[in-house]
């Protein structure tokens, strides 16, 4: 077997998309399987197929516009919605890194991975989405400040979100939910 860019992409170990202005232009086994999707389910359509609200799309959109590094790289944990095979419909945690190629237009251009956490992460199943958005941002430690600035809603806010989490994983501080949110 010939070893080229267009084999290394399709053979990754991870999953691949590369995209243009939110569309999913290429993507390579991996993510298929990770999706349990066939290619023309992906090709040509909008990353929102694989979010499980219209809402999560748009703020997750929102939020990589506002966290991109100057080099183009963003990085994030994040709930993501199967899309055929046995396991459709079905929520899960997902590793979501990659690269804007111009950092001044973070949608225009880029090249994304997907790894699937639902081996290492259970996702609790009557978690709103900002529950689960806010969740995410806990898990990267980020303080109610820094998830209210990133959100776009008060510190307060956050932490009545924080509370309500506490009470669904029975957890008596912000410490052991984080705990909690990471072997759930």
């Amino acid at each position: 077997m010939e070893l080229d860019y267009k084999t290394a992409f399709e053979l990754a170990p991870i999953g691949l998309v590369l995209s243009r202005d939110r569309l999913m232009l290429d993507c390579n086994q991996q993510l298929l399987a990770i999706f349990g999707a066939e290619r023309e389910q992906l090709a040509g359509r909008s990353f929102e197929v694989l979010y499980p609200t219209h809402e999560e799309f748009e703020r997750t959109g929102a939020r990589i516009v506002a966290s991109l590094g100057r080099d183009g790289r963003y990085a994030d944990e994040r709930v993501m919605k199967r899309l055929g095979g046995p396991q459709a419909g079905e929520l899960f945690w997902c590793h979501v890194s990659g690269r804007a190629l111009d950092p001044a237009h973070p949608h225009a251009a880029g090249i994304w991975c997907f790894e699937d956490l639902s081996a290492k992460r259970r996702l609790k199943a009557d978690l709103t989405p900002r529950e689960r958005e806010i969740a995410a941002l806990l898990i990267e430690g980020l303080t109610s400040k820094l998830i209210g600035r990133r959100l776009g809603i008060s510190p307060r806010t956050v932490d009545v979100y924080r509370m309500r989490l506490m009470r669904k994983f029975e957890a008596a501080t912000s410490h052991e939910l984080v705990h909690r949110l990471l072997a759930a």
